[in-house]
């Protein structure tokens, strides 16, 4: 037990955890490298751009479904639940799932990226080994963004960008005091990849130049560009997602296969659209693409990342964000070239900008772009062109979207994460914790409206909670069922009475305040409680007359 000498070997272990997991993610690139050139050997027939990723999607999706639901997506929003509300802890099946699924997937062409997953392979491995040396939770919880961060630096070479994405999007806090453990993880992870590998550079990018100053407003027209496809990207995959999640429960495990149909048919008539695509975006940087392709593939990339995410395939979409920005910026650098000759640099210089202006908008986490994109270049003057594009992408895509890609995805999982500060402010006074108790009648989600409404009249209740296969789905009032019966709709499902995902709820670490504060706004006597990191099953819920007793106020008719 190690429960007392936690602080002397937290550094010892961050070492630890960086070297290990960095051997780790080395594994996982050669494995899908080596699975994917017996998949697409040299020269091989076309018919294999297009069975490969649909026998590969339809494969894991049983696999998904069957064993593995955990597996899905990008991991990122599963990390965070794991750092803020579940004490740290991710499972060795996880780690090991989530380590061949991904390269499997990646394998076979399914066009999404490894950085999300390892990310959380990399928390797991810390969460795993913090556990086996009897740390404490608190520990343990902070050992996890270590690992993510040396995982980020193993698998994009960008060892400062891997610690800024750590401290900014897993720990929501630049200044969080495990920044020490975090470095050192990410350098340790960064050392043995360029053991493994060698000391080749992620994109071997040509020396940056402006042209001249006129060039900046340029890239100011790259920053709103960037900012719309960000918006677009993001509004589009969660609506997706929305779409997906909406179909029946039994049609699940072939959901992937339509992100695998998609890639495969793309795959056939454009080889460009399959997998990640670093080598292309070498490309982009390198002027080596004309513009028509880029174009080409900035439309086709997107709808394929988006759809295969969207249906439920492994991979994560940080790699795919890259390759999209790489695109479009190399798109408005070539038309810039072609219009002002002796005023641009080459499509190349514009297509690193773009790929820092989409990752600022997507993921919204502009510190990580800047060091990112200034590590693979090395280049102090690429610096002010990304700032002026990177600050206009992210007002842009807040602006037309402002839901959050990792926050959106998070909550249509069930998994709301409390914002940055909130914690804090939720360790004072009274918490809905205290007063949950069972939920006395729930509505099915697939009865009719008219079976609800009757049941409705013999009840004292106003509101009940929508269940549907175990998965709570809403809320529906008394009125909104007497209101579809009046309209004719008495045969229709009550599921369909629910207009979204979002419905007014509360968590158990919520104060009570906030509590009556959503009942006052929405109109309801009980809200239904959930934990943060399963938003899809209902804990119990919480009555106007449990909030108003337990400050002292008496309401006889609060049910």
């Amino acid at each position: 037990m190690l429960a007392n000498r936690e602080d002397q070997v937290f550094l010892v272990l961050s070492l630890v955890i960086g070297a290990l997991v960095g051997l780790v993610v080395v594994a996982m690139i050669e494995l899908t490298e080596r699975l994917g050139m017996r998949l697409y050997p040299v020269g091989s027939a076309a018919w294999r751009r297009v069975l490969i990723p649909i026998g590969g999607s339809l494969a894991l999706g049983f696999l998904l479904v069957r064993f593995f639901p955990f597996a899905r997506g990008t991991a990122i929003p599963q990390t965070k639940a794991a750092v803020q509300t579940r004490g740290g802890y991710i499972s060795l099946r996880t780690v090991l799932v989530k380590f061949f699924c991904t390269a499997a997937s990646l394998a076979c062409g399914i066009p999404l990226g490894p950085e999300g997953p390892s990310a959380q392979i990399g928390a797991g491995m810390a969460s795993v080994i913090g556990r086996r040396l009897g740390l404490k939770p608190e520990k343990v919880r902070a050992l996890l963004p270590v690992g993510a961060a040396a995982a980020i630096a193993a698998a994009f070479n960008t060892p400062m960008a891997a610690v800024l994405f750590a401290l900014e999007e897993i720990m929501g806090d630049l200044n969080a005091p495990i920044l020490g453990s975090v470095v050192l993880a990410s350098a340790t992870s960064w050392m043995m990849l360029r053991l493994m590998l060698g000391n080749n550079p992620l994109f071997h990018v040509p020396r940056y130049t402006l042209a001249h100053s006129s060039e900046f407003a340029i890239y100011a027209v790259l920053g709103i560009v960037g900012g719309v496809v960000s918006a677009a990207f993001t509004r589009f995959l969660l609506y997706l997602r929305v779409q997906f999640l909406s179909l029946p429960k039994k049609t699940v495990w072939w959901h992937p296969v339509v992100g695998g149909v998609v890639a495969g048919l793309m795959g056939w008539a454009v080889p460009q659209t399959l997998g990640v695509g670093y080598g292309y975006i070498g490309d982009a940087l390198n002027g080596r693409m004309v513009l028509k392709i880029m174009l080409l593939l900035v439309l086709l990339k997107f709808f394929a990342v988006t759809i295969a995410y969207a249906s439920g395939n492994v991979g994560g979409i940080l790699g795919p964000v890259i390759f999209l920005g790489a695109m479009v910026g190399g798109s408005v650098g070539s038309i810039a070239h072609l219009l002002l000759p002796g005023h641009t640099a080459t499509a190349g210089a514009y297509a690193l900008v773009g790929m820092g202006a989409l990752f600022a908008g997507i993921i919204r986490a502009p510190m990580t772009s800047v060091v990112m994109v200034f590590e693979l270049t090395r280049d102090y003057e690429v610096i002010v062109p990304l700032m002026i594009a990177n600050l206009l992408s992210l007002f842009i895509a807040t602006w037309l979207q402002k839901m959050p890609i990792y926050e959106g995805l998070a909550q249509l999982d069930g998994i709301h994460l409390p914002k940055h500060g909130q914690r804090d402010e939720e360790t004072h006074g009274r918490l809905v914790a205290a007063l949950v108790h069972p939920a006395a009648e729930t509505v099915d989600g697939a009865a009719t409206v008219a079976e609800s409404a009757e049941r409705a009249k013999r009840s004292g209740m106003q509101s009940w909670p929508v269940v549907r296969d175990g998965v709570l789905t809403g809320v529906v009032t008394r009125e909104a069922l007497e209101q579809a019966v009046e309209r004719g709709e008495g045969a229709m499902a009550v599921q369909k009475l629910l207009p979204t995902h979002e419905f007014p709820h509360v968590h158990p670490d919520h104060p009570l305040y906030v509590a009556l504060e959503r009942m006052s706004r929405t109109g309801l006597n009980q809200l239904p409680v959930m934990e943060r990191d399963d938003a899809n099953r209902l804990t119990g819920v919480v009555t106007m007359h449990d909030v108003l007793a337990a400050y002292g106020v008496s309401d006889s008719a609060a049910l």
